[in-house]
């Protein structure tokens, strides 16, 4: 976004170029696809694999699933499957459910995927505990999550009070932003073994695809932030405008990626 002087920005410019939900879950998936198919690559991937995504989304990890376990199952499970496409593989089943309440036989799973999903739980270890139940003897578990950085060590003003407020926000929505650090220890107490994981940053300036989802969220959702008083209109603006430039650049969240595998005598 470009504007001709900040005196003239206001919250009214920040709303152009709208995306819709789904374009939003796509821009997501862009972000991170490459990070979860490049996992989900290392592990013994067979073609009878039967294969749960919880928090499926737009679908596109479901569908790249589905095209490798050609003689296997795919579940997509998610609270709205309003944008998953039932028809787009013959070994693809939607379901729409809160996974804290849906119910599927132990051992019924070869992989489980769930990312981005359980900071936003009550109670994340409960829900990992249910879901470490359905792998099957030697089945893998692939859980992604974010974990933020603290608001107040952000380079600019303007940065820890947008992150700050971001954070508080989904707070009160119920999300433990800072749950995801303990992720990889909290699959092996799931009694999960070859637990491994990596970091991967986001953020202002860390890719093209980070400035394009946050500039997408912020044009979108960031008078909220405004309207409550977390920042100005004009800082918002100021924000905006140096995305995608040395002094917009940020490393504001860690995606922490954890995998771990059922013991195969467990």
């Amino acid at each position: 976004m470009t504007t001709d002087a900040h005196s003239t920005r206001s919250t009214g410019s920040l709303t152009r170029g709208r995306l819709s939900p789904l374009d939003q879950l796509r821009l997501f998936e862009k972000k991170y696809d490459a990070v979860t198919t490049d996992l989900v690559g290392r592990l013994p991937l067979a073609p009878t694999w039967r294969c749960l995504d919880l928090g499926a989304g737009a679908g596109s990890m479901a569908y790249w699933l589905a095209e490798r376990v050609t003689e296997g199952s795919v579940i997509a499970l998610d609270t709205d499957t309003g944008h998953l496409e039932p028809d787009r593989a013959p070994n693809l089943t939607i379901r729409q459910e809160d996974l804290t309440k849906a119910e599927f036989p132990d051992g019924g799973f070869d992989l489980i995927l769930v990312r981005a999903v359980l900071e936003h739980l009550r109670a994340p270890e409960e829900a990992l505990a249910r879901i470490t139940r359905w792998l099957a003897p030697g089945g893998w578990l692939v859980a992604e999550d974010f974990y933020y950085l603290p608001a107040e060590h952000a380079p600019t003003p303007v940065g820890r009070a947008l992150v700050g407020g971001y954070v508080r926000r989904m707070e009160a929505q119920g999300a433990d932003m800072r749950w995801a650090r303990g992720l990889p220890a909290a699959l092996s107490r799931a009694g999960l073994t070859a637990v491994d994981s990596q970091v991967t940053p986001a953020g202002p300036g860390q890719s093209a695809a980070d400035d394009e989802l946050i500039g997408t969220r912020l044009r979108q959702e960031g008078h909220t932030l405004v309207d409550s008083g977390l920042v100005t209109a004009e800082q918002l603006a100021d924000f905006l405008d140096a995305l995608g430039t040395p002094r917009g650049q940020d490393m504001t969240t860690l995606l922490i990626s954890a995998w771990g595998q059922r013991p195969p005598n467990g």
